[in-house]
């Protein structure tokens, strides 16, 4: 499969399953059924797995220029994931852009974090080889 497309995939990825978990919270009427922070809680946890899933996936297949490749992934991953946030999530909720990135949008830092520390960690595994 193509770099990109995969990065691209896999981004789409990261959004969609959280996304999808979501619904599981709310009634029929769209009224959150759990407390919010631990709703929360429990998003931010299957976010940050189905991330770490999915750059081990894709790190497992990249033999070289690992940091370069977590940069550009968490990159590609942090900017697709706010983008499908504004156009779907934020027009679903009818939330404000500024409240959105308060409450939500800044929790996506951890996609180029973690990836740029998988980059790092595989450059440093690849150099004792």
């Amino acid at each position: 499969m193509n770099k990109y497309l995969k990065i691209g995939l896999f981004g789409l990825l990261t959004w969609l399953i959280p996304f999808v978990v979501g619904f599981l919270f709310y009634s029929p009427k769209g009224q959150l059924v759990i407390d919010a922070l631990v709703f929360k809680a429990i998003m931010i946890v299957v976010g940050s797995i189905t991330g770490a899933i999915l750059l081990v996936v894709y790190f497992g297949k990249i033999d070289k220029n690992y940091l370069s490749e977590g940069i550009i992934t968490g990159a590609a991953w942090f900017a697709l994931n706010i983008l499908l946030d504004l156009l779907i999530l934020v027009q679903m909720s009818k939330m404000v852009v500024g409240t959105y990135f308060a409450q939500i949008g800044g929790q996506y830092l951890t996609i180029p974090t973690m990836s740029i520390a998988m980059g790092l960690v595989a450059k440093t595994a690849s150099e004792k080889k």
